[in-house]
This record gives C-alpha cells, sequence and structure tokens, in this order.
C-alpha cells in the first residue's frame, strides 16, 4: 500500500469522524437539554468547531476535506486530482458511519432512550420545520454552492494560508444557522449517511437527496470559481 496515501486516507476518515461525532454530538446529546442552553446556535457552533479544529490538525496531510461534496468540488475546480477521489469519499464515509455508530451508542445507553431524529437530514415530513423538497432543493445546492466557493477562494495562493481554517469553519456554521430549520443542514454527504444508517427509517429513503443536492451545489461553486473568480495562479 501507498503510505502517503493511506495517510491522507486516514487524516480524512479521522477528520470526517470528528466533524460528525462532534457536530451531530452536540445535537443529539446536548440539544435536547434546554437547561444546556446550547440550542441551534451550539450546534451551528459545534459544527464550525469540529472543521476549525480538524482543518489545523489534519489539513497539512490530507488538506481537510472531510466531505465528499468538498472533494468534488475542489476536484471541479482544478486543485484536486480525479484520480484521488474514490480514495477520499471512502475514508470520510467511513470516517462518518463510525462517528454514527459510536454516538448511537452513547445515545442509547441510559433506560428509557429515544434517539428521535438522530440528527438525520430531511425534508417534507422529515424537515425540522416542514419545508418541501422544493426549500430543500435551493437550500442544499445554493449552501454548498457557497462553502465551496468560501474553500476555493480562502486557499487560494492569494490568500493568508494561517486563517483559512478558521474562514471555512466560520462558513460552516453561518451555513448551519440558517439551514437546520429547513434540512437540518447536510451539505456533506458522509455526515448525512454516517447518522442515517442509525435514525429512524425515513432519513434513509431520502438520504439520496443528501448526496445529489451537495454535491450538485459544491460542483456548480466550483465551476463559478474557476471560471468566473480564480487568478491564473490558483
Amino acid at each position: 500500500m501507498d503510505t502517503h496515501n493511506a495517510k491522507k486516507w486516514l487524516a480524512e476518515l479521522l477528520g470526517t469522524f470528528w466533524l460528525t461525532f462532534g457536530g451531530c454530538g452536540s445535537a443529539v446529546l446536548a440539544a435536547a437539554y434546554p437547561e444546556l442552553g446550547i440550542g441551534l446556535l451550539g450546534v451551528a457552533l459545534a459544527f464550525g468547531l469540529t472543521v476549525v479544529t480538524g482543518a489545523y490538525a489534519f489539513g497539512p496531510i490530507s488538506g481537510a476535506h472531510f466531505n465528499p461534496a468538498v472533494t468534488l468540488g475542489l476536484a471541479v475546480g482544478g486543485r484536486f486530482r480525479w484520480a484521488e477521489l474514490p480514495g477520499y469519499i471512502i475514508a470520510q464515509v467511513v470516517g462518518a458511519v463510525i462517528a454514527g455508530f459510536i454516538l448511537y451508542q452513547i445515545a442509547t445507553g441510559k433506560p428509557g432512550a429515544e434517539i428521535g431524529g438522530f440528527a438525520t437530514n430531511g425534508y417534507g415530513s422529515h424537515s425540522p420545520d416542514g419545508y418541501g423538497m422544493g426549500a430543500a432543493i435551493w437550500t442544499e445546492v445554493v449552501l454548498t454552492a457557497m462553502f465551496l466557493l468560501i474553500i476555493l477562494g480562502a486557499t487560494a495562493k492569494r490568500a493568508s494560508p494561517a486563517f483559512a481554517g478558521l474562514a471555512i469553519g466560520l462558513a460552516l456554521a453561518l451555513i448551519h444557522l440558517i439551514s437546520i430549520p429547513v434540512t437540518n443542514t447536510s451539505v456533506n454527504p458522509a455526515r448525512s449517511t454516517g447518522v442515517a444508517l442509525f435514525g429512524p427509517s425515513i432519513a434513509m429513503a431520502q438520504l439520496w437527496f443528501f448526496w445529489v443536492m451537495p454535491l450538485i451545489g459544491a460542483a456548480v461553486g466550483a465551476l463559478i470559481y474557476r471560471f468566473a473568480l480564480a487568478d491564473r495562479d490558483d
């Protein structure tokens, strides 16, 4: 095995595990208790913090994608080799599934435990506030596209690399503040898969949507950046 690639895959696995476990864990374990006071803002911040901390820990190894949509977007944007796409995406999904499994063991580890929606994503009857598929399409496509625009801009050669992780983490927190009521915020097919496997059956039935829409959004954002905003040196 190519040890260089293996290190990248492990970094992506661990980073996606951290994002899923930290972000979804805050929603499943802490947000259920009003006295803790984290609410929507706390969950959004938790997702942002996982990206900030993961980016600085694992970014030097793998680039800190932690998201199949980000990996696809970087490839479309000319920043990532297409040949490396499968290894990254498999590692990301595995990391998210491990996080979902461990989170499920913790969440069900007390008498009478109920996991509810288990931080899964959805539209229609499975949307946190009842938003339909049309609203969910706009939400996931537009916000994933913006996420890629921010990532590509923050990591461009002309940008300040020391602040890229912070900008990207804050962007993800803002994305959650906007979209938790609509879809419970995916913009990340791996994160959606990791909890859907252990959540209610409707989450699995709608999982295709949270692969297709973020991937479309990522490609759109990357194309906009590549052909309208990038410098020759990016």
